[in-house]
């Protein structure tokens, strides 16, 4: 069994931060269990174009406020406590922090190695060739 606590992982090597987020990664890929969990904050009021071609992500709002935007058919979806995003299809899409911090879980199969961030495609590499320093 793994146990660990977010302040844990926020004071470690698995907290990385971005100008649009931050992001504490809980459960990455060495812990064998097929997908990386993480806990995110989208910063208020930021956009960040993303497309995971390598992963599935699955996300869901703790706390703020937000939205997501398909690129392909410019859909909108106002993002808000209680409510879960599934990308099961690449979608190219920009994502959005509101009036306030948007602070989500998100799972991604395959999994995270830790220090990823999204390259110029709005794209994490599958394999963590281009990590965050």
């Amino acid at each position: 069994m793994i146990v660990r606590t977010l302040k844990e992982c926020e004071a470690s090597g698995r907290r990385v931060v971005s100008d649009n987020w931050e992001s504490t990664r809980l459960s990455l890929a060495e812990d064998g269990m097929g997908f990386s969990f993480h806990i995110t904050t989208i910063y208020a009021g930021t956009e960040t174009e993303i497309c995971y071609a390598n992963h599935f992500e699955t996300v869901y709002c703790i706390s703020g406020n937000g939205e997501v935007e398909t690129i392909a058919d410019g859909k909108k979806y106002k993002i808000e406590p209680g409510t879960v995003y599934i990308l099961d299809k690449h979608d190219r899409h920009y994502l959005r922090g509101g009036t306030e911090d948007m602070v989500v879980a998100c799972a991604f199969n395959p999994p995270l190695n830790g220090r990823e961030v999204h390259d110029e495609n709005g794209v994490y590499p599958l394999d963590g060739e281009a990590l965050a320093s």
